[in-house]
């Protein structure tokens, strides 16, 4: 007997980019938690939803630029592929009820209307503020210029093909100390990516400032790197 094939579905209609963010106790949720939470969210909202095809076809839901676990974020994008076409404000507000409280949901666009290119191409910075819970201004300022001042700063961080070590004072476009003392981080996404927690280590490694490896990391903005101004471009801003 000849193998049944899989079921072809039919490709999306109509991209959908929302941008939500991550506040309160749900910065301790991984990707995989959030991942759950928003399939589990677009079935209560009755968001018509374009299938993968195969055996076991999954709603078209695309990830990019997922925060770690433990920051928080008012920065997360997220792609939903529809079957029907929808009222963008109108899907973001089904979604949002629906979302457990501290995943909320900031706008909601036709990818239509945005930059050509994947989501994932359009988010190529981070913006990150991170709280040393009161370590004095003077040594952070210090350890901060320290860090400048040093062309390539070697950190080790284990991943999952084992021990790994790379620069992450490459990707630092800018470092920044506020008046109460935390850090103000502008990170470029490079491969090997490097995290705020990396910044941490290579601060550490260059001027022995004791902070914990892991501040209060919060994602502010998240899109296109502007180097000439030291900033990041919308990623749903229309065409």
């Amino acid at each position: 007997m000849a193998r049944q094939q899989p079921e072809q579905q039919a490709p999306p209609v109509q991209r959908i980019r929302i941008r939500y963010a991550k506040r309160g106790r749900l910065r301790f949720t991984s990707h995989r938690d959030v991942s759950r939470a928003i399939e589990r969210a677009v079935v209560r909202a009755g968001i018509p939803m374009a299938y993968s095809s195969g055996f076991h076809p999954h709603p078209r839901i695309s990830y990019a630029g997922a925060s770690p676990t433990g920051a928080a974020s008012e920065s997360e994008y997220v792609e939903l592929g529809l079957a029907e076409t929808r009222d963008p404000a109108a899907v973001g507000e089904a979604l949002d009820a629906v979302l457990p409280d501290g995943l909320d949901v900031v706008v909601a666009v036709d990818a239509a209307t945005t930059a050509a290119g994947s989501l994932a191409d359009l988010l190529t910075a981070s913006h990150w503020l991170i709280d040393l819970g009161g370590t004095e201004p003077d040594r952070v300022r210090a350890a901060v210029d320290a860090f400048l001042a040093t062309e390539s700063v070697t950190v080790e961080r284990m991943t999952k093909k084992g021990l790994r070590s790379f620069d992450c004072r490459a990707a630092v476009v800018r470092l920044l100390v506020t008046p109460e003392g935390d850090l103000d981080l502008l990170l470029e996404h490079t491969v090997p990516a490097v995290r705020p927690d990396d910044v941490l280590t290579g601060l550490r490694e260059v001027s022995g400032l004791d902070v914990a490896a892991t501040g209060l990391l919060t994602r502010v903005a998240q899109g296109v790197l502007e180097r000439s101004t030291e900033s990041i471009g919308d990623p749903l801003a229309t065409r």
